[in-house]
């Protein structure tokens, strides 16, 4: 939903109403993730994605409906990977998707939702998408550390659902959670529908050099908020690195300690050191991988150069098991060569550490593309 929640802010400040379809539920290959969201605009314009193209028209024209009727529908799109080029869904997965209209009247939460998204505030979105009653269908709660917006209906299924929503945001989880009719946790009847929305993951890049300059092109691309950090004030410049949300001159390991003492560097947080210079490398590293969790930790160099990195870090009292929880040489093989096709390797390695991937071509494995087991994979270096 973030990518449309700015265009939905504009255009309710218009005084237009929109159609807003979101994907609430996932199985099998579905193509895109809980809480992907499309606009229909009153003008008839599209915005945003929630499958890639593959059953969009319909939604599309669903959206038309919901915004004629002024009633929310909560439809499932997709059967079987045999079915699926029959019904439109040509990865074979099963989407769910809660389309309602939104105005300013619906949806009077939505300002404190895009307050707390543009300040990169972690904030939860309780939708009921399916109620026996159907007046609290479209109703919405808006959760964060300031306390509750909006409600259900009902004051004291809003503070079930506002509990557990919490507990999703802390995971950084979108969900379906089932609900009697007065929020008994047991219950069923009700569905709500929590999007989670954490602040964006950070990417920091130790080493103004080439590589990092292409690297942090890939890490915003994914999502990042990135980081570019160099002793060398001469070489560790915003004009250098247009890319980066901010370029720091301080040594590498001075910064990290400061980063993790202040709490700012987490189970997501991804570091790639670049330099392959022993004297920045070898402390920044000491430090990483003494921290309590990160999500990855990435060096450069040849394999010389890793021998000799490991020797280092082994000398000043690493044990060789928190080592091997650096990838170096960072990158997968793709037998890439500029800094742009490096920047796709190492950025390919850190989507297949975070998701538990082989690596390997799709063409050559078998089964599902996304499958059912495989889950976002923290790495923790603590031992």
């Amino acid at each position: 939903m973030k990518e449309v929640i700015s265009e939905l802010s504009r255009q309710l400040a218009l005084g237009q109403p929109a159609a807003l379809a979101t994907v609430v539920r996932t199985q099998h290959s579905a193509p895109r993730p809980e809480g992907s969201s499309m606009l229909r605009l009153h003008d008839g314009s599209a915005v945003g994605s929630i499958s890639g193209g593959c059953v969009e028209g319909a939604v599309y024209e669903l959206g038309a409906a919901v915004l004629a009727s002024g009633k929310p529908e909560l439809e499932s799109y997709g059967f079987s990977d045999d079915d699926a080029f029959a019904v439109g869904l040509t990865c074979g997965g099963i989407l769910d998707i809660f389309v309602e209209p939104v105005t300013g009247e619906s949806f009077p939460e939505l300002n404190s939702l895009v307050a707390a998204i543009g300040a990169d505030r972690p904030v939860a979105l309780a939708t009921v998408i399916a109620s026996p009653e159907p007046s609290s269908v479209g109703r919405h709660l808006v959760i964060d550390a300031s306390g509750v917006r909006g409600t259900t209906g009902d004051p004291k299924a809003d503070n079930v659902i506002a509990d557990d929503a919490r507990g999703l945001l802390a995971s950084g989880t979108s969900s379906i959670l089932t609900y009697g009719p007065e929020g008994q946790r047991l219950g069923t009847g009700v569905q709500i529908f929590v999007n989670s929305f954490a602040p964006k993951p950070r990417m920091i890049v130790f080493g103004a050099v080439d590589f990092a300059s292409a690297l942090a092109q890939q890490g915003k691309f994914l999502g990042y908020h990135v980081t570019v950090c160099d002793a060398r004030p001469i070489f560790a410049t915003p004009a250098r690195f247009p890319s980066a949300d901010a370029v720091v001159v301080q040594w590498p390991h001075k910064y990290l300690e400061d980063e993790a003492s202040a709490g700012r560097i987490d189970a997501n947080t991804v570091l790639c050191v670049l330099t392959h210079d022993p004297k920045f490398d070898v402390p920044v590293i000491d430090v990483a991988l003494r921290l309590p969790a990160i999500g990855y930790l990435g060096a450069m160099g040849s394999q010389r150069t890793h021998q000799d990195r490991v020797a280092r870090l082994l000398s000043v009292g690493l044990p060789e098991e928190q080592i091997s929880r650096m990838a170096s040489p960072i990158g997968l093989d793709i037998g890439g060569r500029t800094p742009e096709e490096t920047a796709v390797s190492i950025a390919a390695e850190i989507v297949a550490s975070r998701w538990g991937g082989s690596g390997r071509p799709l063409s050559n494995s078998r089964g599902r593309i996304h499958s059912p087991e495989r889950r976002s994979v923290v790495s923790t270096t603590a031992g």
